[in-house]
């Protein structure tokens, strides 16, 4: 019997949710299919979502794994409000995700997992897939689990070990029903298992079966097609935020011309930044695995002491642990990048979800007047022109910077082009040779005039001796001071010093000129609040947008451009902290709009809330 000939549909975009246990591999399928996907040339936004613990009881609400991933023939700002298409891999799967599916979704369930034991678990007192409850769906019922085991027999493998290859029976579906490339992910079995030939071999023809049950079943009748969209022309890869920012710091010692030290302790979601600096030793990068994060920071500092590019990564309880040690960086002002990946806290919190919430700590959390620079990344790749900014503000000025990053642009990924080398930022720096006094004295701070930026002196560079010390020092000499005017002199010469970086304007996307209601965000809600604010406009309705990167110092014009509008709305996923700053600073009634919820904004609940104050406001 021949296959069944497939209509082809050709779709702008689609968004698929890949849901199972935490053991199912979602996390690996997503992101084969995320990999496949930017091949294609297609812009993509994803959301991994997963359970803190590494492995919650197995079939059970908790322990419900997501990957999901958007993909269009546009630019597309956010992973995408709700998904066309879910893969349920097992009931709790299903029940986890079905709040989030619109009527007429495509729901794919493995039915091998619709067991009583199974559905008794999550609370099913009947099975869903019987019971009527999936009416509003399009339900496609496949036996995933024992196909992949009919598919391997013969492969030497366990029934169990079989099983476990089942998520590939789903990426081949998957990737036959959206036209994805499938060379690619055979590729990468062949890598991923090299050591283990029978492993290659299941995993492939797990695969391969999957695919070719699309290709021959009469369940699914219909293959879609999403054109390439229009991109800048260049080199492109697919990247998560932590790489990408990895990456920026990599560059930021190779401009620099400076040995990049990482002294870090595993913290989610900050972890696999060490993971890939480790990875780029003939860069000049050292990368210590500390004890404990005082430790790493203060590994840290002790290399920017020694000439290197001085970095720690963490996260918000790391920053906590970290704070005296930053605080001892900025009386001896020497340069230090300490980048807090945010997490749904307080303490332990949800460290695998995410939140803005590090804001006030970034800004004000250290004892005494210690300011510092602070800067965010408004998306995955963005991540990696932060770090080298970050960088540069460090080296130049002689200060720590924290780079706030957050779980949500740390974990999701887009594409990014890749920029030629030569155009990046010249961040060279020049340390200090020899004595600047007329006396023939080294004087650790004598500061530069332009930059306020004391001299960078390599301890055993002869004639440049001088003190260091977490004691209040003396104006010029550096010497231990209790002077009570010249601790006011030098508290508010640091304070200064960061007030002075020169940072860019604050841009407005206005694009009819007449907006009266202003959306002002910083970091990772740029997405959505971007694609709310484009749908507002597609219906007629006036609304500017501007997005902060740099949060100290703020950006000089900010002050005229808040001025200009009637409402200014800060959505934050926090309580409101950007908004008691602008309230503060800039005397304007900012109208803040928190969630604190673990997840994202989603554009549409941004743009509902944007058109009740752009109609009443």
């Amino acid at each position: 019997m021949s296959a069944p000939t497939k209509r082809v549909e050709q779709l702008d975009r689609v968004v698929i949710r890949f849901a199972g246990d935490s053991g199912d591999g979602m996390q690996l399928t997503g992101d084969r299919f995320t990999s496949e996907t930017a091949q294609l040339g297609n812009d993509i936004s994803t959301l991994p979502n997963f359970p803190a613990e590494i492995r919650a009881p197995a079939g059970t609400l908790p322990g419900v794994s997501s990957f999901q991933v958007h993909f269009a023939d546009y630019d597309i700002l956010t992973p995408g409000d709700a998904p066309n298409v879910l893969v349920a891999m097992n009931p709790a799967a299903l029940k986890a995700n079905l709040a989030d599916l619109p009527a007429g979704a495509d729901v794919i369930v493995n039915t091998d997992e619709f067991t009583k034991r199974n559905l008794t678990k999550v609370g099913y007192a009947a099975s869903p897939l019987e019971d009527g409850s999936l009416e509003q769906w399009s339900v496609h019922p496949v036996a995933l689990t024992s196909m992949t085991v009919a598919a391997l027999e013969g492969s030497g493998l366990s029934k169990k070990d079989a099983e476990r290859a089942k998520n590939m029976f789903a990426l081949g579906l998957l990737s036959w029903m959206y036209s994805r490339p499938y060379e690619s992910t055979l590729r990468f079995l062949e890598r991923k298992f090299a050591k283990r030939p029978e492993l290659v071999a299941a995993n492939k023809a797990a695969f391969t079966a999957g695919w070719n049950f699309g290709e021959t079943t009469e369940t699914f009748s219909v293959r879609y097609e999403v054109k390439p969209a229009r991109m800048l022309p260049g080199t492109y890869r697919n990247i998560t935020g932590n790489a990408a920012l990895a990456l920026g710091l990599v560059a930021a010692g190779v401009r620099s011309g400076l040995p990049v030290f990482l002294g870090a302790y595993p913290i989610t979601p900050a972890s696999d930044i060490l993971h890939e600096l480790s990875k780029h030793k003939r860069f000049g990068v050292t990368t210590m695995q500390a004890e404990d994060e005082i430790a790493a920071v203060g590994a840290a500092l002790g290399a920017a002491y020694g000439g290197s590019l001085g970095v720690t990564t963490t996260s918000g309880p790391g920053v906590a642990l970290k704070g005296e040690t930053i605080s001892l960086a900025i009386a001896l002002e020497l340069p230090l990048v300490i980048v807090d990946v945010q997490r749904a806290g307080p303490s332990t919190g949800m460290p695998t979800k995410t939140e803005q919430a590090d804001l006030n700590m970034a800004l004000y959390g250290r004892h005494g007047e210690a300011p510092l620079a602070v800067i965010a990344p408004k998306s995955p790749s963005d991540c990696f022109h932060a770090a080298l900014e970050a960088a540069r503000i460090a080296l130049t000025y002689r200060t720590p910077v924290i780079l706030l990053s957050d779980n949500y642009v740390a974990n999701g990924s887009e594409p990014w082009l890749l920029p030629e080398v030569s155009e990046l930022p010249d961040l060279r720096v020049e340390f200090a040779r020899e004595p600047n006094d007329a006396d023939g004295r080294f004087l650790p701070y004598l500061r530069d005039p332009e930059t306020m930026a004391r001299p960078w002196a390599i301890p055993g560079t002869p004639g440049l001796e001088h003190r260091i010390g977490g004691l209040e020092k003396a104006d010029k000499t550096g010497d231990i001071s209790y002077d009570p005017a010249n601790h006011d002199f030098m508290v508010r010469t640091r304070a200064a010093r960061i007030e002075g970086i020169p940072v860019p304007d604050v841009e407005v996307d206005d694009p009819d000129d007449n907006a009266r209601v202003l959306v002002l965000g910083w970091g990772s809600t740029y997405g959505p609040i971007g694609a709310a604010c484009r749908t507002l406009r597609q219906r007629g309705l006036p609304i500017a947008q501007a997005h902060l990167r740099h949060l100290s110092p703020l950006p000089a014009n900010l002050g005229a451009v808040l001025a200009a509008y009637d409402k200014v709305v800060i959505p934050e996923m926090n309580l409101g902290q950007l908004a008691h700053v602008v309230r503060a600073r800039y005397l304007v009634d900012a109208i803040p709009f928190n969630q604190v919820s673990g997840l994202p904004f989603t554009a549409a609940t941004l743009e509902s809330m944007l058109e009740d104050v752009v109609k009443n406001g």
